[in-house]
């Protein structure tokens, strides 16, 4: 019996519409989360439902790893693939501590870092 694909869903604030588009668009390649309970279980081949207001599309996880850290998750994607307007690692921690409570979260559970097809 095949195994069933869970479905998730993401949703993003209006203010970051961008991030939803470059998605939508190809240009941001890899979606990070805290990996909180809601995250972690995602895994290859689940379905994940992107949702903004009232747009919404569907990709699939390519990939799922679980990172410690900003830097270690660094050391396998460029920040280009993770936020495409930022340049430099700074800019990514300074854009990821910016979210509510976002540096306790990624202290006590990490990022997850979704590859989407």
């Amino acid at each position: 019996m095949p195994l069933v694909k869970k479905k998730y869903i993401l949703r993003f604030r209006a203010v970051n519409q961008d991030i939803f588009n470059a998605i939508k668009n190809g240009k941001k390649k890899v979606e990070t989360r805290a990996a909180t309970a809601r995250y972690n279980k995602i895994k290859v081949g689940d379905v994940i439902i992107l949702v903004c207001g009232k747009n919404k599309f569907k990709k699939t996880v390519k990939r799922a790893r679980i990172f410690k850290t900003i830097r270690s998750m660094l050391e396998k994607y460029k920040v280009k693939d993770i936020m495409p307007n930022l340049l430099s690692a700074k800019e990514l921690e300074r854009a990821y501590y910016g979210y509510p409570n976002y540096r306790q979260k990624i202290k006590k559970f990490g990022l997850i870092a979704l590859e989407l097809k």
